[in-house]
């Protein structure tokens, strides 16, 4: 019956990104792509290269093992295990991806992100989220909501979002992203755990913090 019920979940999820597909692929499917004038140096194209589609198998548009629970013995309690273009070779210029995010009980989060290239729609399985999303400058409008199994919430593409587990026992959601490769973007660490490390004088000025705090912070990423 659990499986059905996965099943179900997971159908609704790539139905709904489906029709929001055709919004943004094809569009950059990667974090850049360098134009080059020598074609034997062009190794990689804005997405995949295609097989020929005689030569397509089953196992092509196959995933197996989102019913298995992530790891979040981790610092912020979560785990997200991401079906995208790298684990189905058919969802390329399909502009559709799934994920299951786990969440460890009494505040496990998925820290605040962005996804370049997705919109996301979220909906828990098991557990109570709180979630939410800020709207870009300079408005800065934080949007919230409290989400029990069977509500659904959606975060718009390229918006700061997060996942935070209120609960006192674990949480399962499953999202859906209208790309092959909607990309994330980890704010802290993008920013504290940059490589090589930016510099701490402009982060001090940036965030009005002690340079000995953001030194600190740095070293925690």
């Amino acid at each position: 019956m659990k499986g059905i019920h996965y099943i179900l979940v997971v159908s609704s999820l790539l139905a709904f990104a489906c029709s929001l597909a055709s919004a943004f692929d094809p569009s950059p499917l990667q974090d850049f792509c360098v134009a080059i004038n020598d074609l034997r140096n062009g190794v990689f194209v804005n997405g995949k290269f295609c097989k020929d589609p005689k030569l397509a198998v089953a196992d092509d548009f196959f995933y197996s093992g989102l019913n298995k629970p992530g790891d979040t013995s981790n610092l912020v309690g979560s785990n997200v295990t991401t079906v995208n273009v790298d684990q189905i070779p058919g969802l390329n210029t399909l502009g559709i991806s799934l994920v299951r995010i786990d969440y460890a009980p009494d505040g496990g989060l998925n820290p605040p992100h962005t996804h370049p290239r997705g919109t996301e729609i979220l909906v828990v399985v098991e557990g109570t989220l709180y979630v939410g999303f800020v709207t870009s400058n300079t408005d800065n409008r934080l949007f919230t909501k409290v989400l029990n199994p069977g509500d659904v919430f959606v975060f718009p593409i390229g918006l700061i979002h997060f996942q935070f587990n209120i609960g006192k026992s674990k949480a399962v959601a499953f999202a859906g992203l209208s790309s092959q490769n909607a990309g994330v973007i980890t704010i802290a660490k993008a920013v504290f755990g940059s490589d090589p490390p930016i510099n701490p004088d402009v982060l001090t000025k940036a965030f009005q913090l002690d340079k000995n705090v953001v030194t600190f912070l740095q070293s925690r990423f």
